[in-house]
């Protein structure tokens, strides 16, 4: 079996956070002082895709370390529907690899004009995103030739956390930021938590987490989808239970994700009672114990890109080139 580009750069990202924390360190300075200027009501989160799963991760790391409430925008409102918000007291910040695509270039143009502050973390800093917004947080991911992102995603959560412990003025977690890198390696070199037994019979999954753990649910299931051709959906462990836990009556498949942060015993008792009332589970819980708990959802989803990368290719898909994707999605 060949290594994919998929998982080459994958085990890419420790070096690349490790340069990230270290080039972005000053920029993140500014932007914390720049950010407790501005003093904002509210942030709004861009994206699409991956991207816009890791603004649901930014929206749990926002909310719980800094009480600004965060809300996530419809790109189309200014893309398609040529309407423009009252942001003049909102911080947006603009995820993007490519900093291309029309409608996430239309959603910052419209923010900057209402008089927002925008921020944007982008891999491509050439990119007519980075040239039209306040401020330029860089990826540092380097070039992702594979469709699915895995470098590029986790170097987006690492820039969300450097910037939040800068804007907080957390030195603890600043602190913890620099043993990011050495963790990474520690979960790229630790046992296989989801393998082909589990994944090659599945029509559909549903992937279960709470808070922070449902935020990397949400790129988890769409790996699932690109690179397995698997239907995966995420939800929070809490709001399965509200309705779709019926489903799993019906030996439904659950991925469970164990982050060891506030939200460890409410999920752990909801992934018991999933399993009482039938479920096929399998169980990933972050490789990596000694570590501040923002810092341990990454750990986990290191692990399991390697490990969907293997499924893939052992149920006979080439991870690199999902039928019918493009590396740069042009939406508008």
């Amino acid at each position: 079996m060949s290594t994919s580009l998929m998982a080459q750069e994958a085990t890419q990202t420790p070096q690349r956070i490790q340069t990230q924390l270290e080039q972005n360190r000053q920029a993140c300075l500014e932007l914390g002082e720049k950010i407790r200027g501005f003093n904002p009501a509210f942030v709004l989160m861009v994206g699409r895709g991956s991207s816009d799963h890791a603004g649901v991760f930014a929206k749990y790391l926002i909310e719980v370390e800094t009480g600004t409430v965060v809300t996530a925008s419809a790109p189309s409102v200014a893309s398609v529907y040529g309407k423009s918000l009252n942001l003049s007291q909102a911080l947006v910040i603009v995820i993007s690899q490519s900093g291309r695509s029309p409608d996430i270039l239309a959603q910052a143009e419209s923010a900057k004009k209402a008089g927002a502050l925008v921020v944007a973390l982008v891999n491509d800093i050439s990119s007519p995103l980075a040239e039209m917004v306040d401020m330029v947080l860089p990826l540092n991911a380097g070039e992702e030739k594979a469709v699915a992102a895995t470098k590029s995603y986790l170097c987006t959560l690492s820039a969300l956390l450097q910037m939040v412990a800068y804007w907080k003025q957390d030195d603890t977690l600043i602190e913890a930021l620099e043993s990011l890198p050495q963790k990474l390696q520690q979960s790229i070199d630790s046992p296989v938590q989801l393998d082909v037994s589990f994944v090659s019979e599945l029509r559909h999954c549903v992937v279960l987490g709470r808070g922070f753990g449902y935020a990397i649910g949400r790129e988890i299931a769409l790996k699932l989808k690109e690179v397995c051709s698997v239907h995966a959906e995420a939800f929070s462990s809490a709001e399965f239970l509200h309705g779709p836990v019926t489903l799993v009556e019906k030996k439904l498949a659950v991925i469970d994700l164990t982050i060891e942060d506030e939200s460890f015993n409410s999920h752990r008792e909801q992934i018991i009672e999933v399993g009482r009332r039938g479920a096929k589970l399998c169980h990933m819980a972050q490789p990596v114990k000694d570590i501040h708990p923002r810092l341990a959802p990454l750990t986990l989803l290191q692990r399991f890109y390697l490990d969907v990368e293997k499924v893939a290719q052992e149920m006979g898909y080439n991870p690199d080139a999902p039928a019918g994707l493009n590396k740069v999605t042009q939406t508008l």
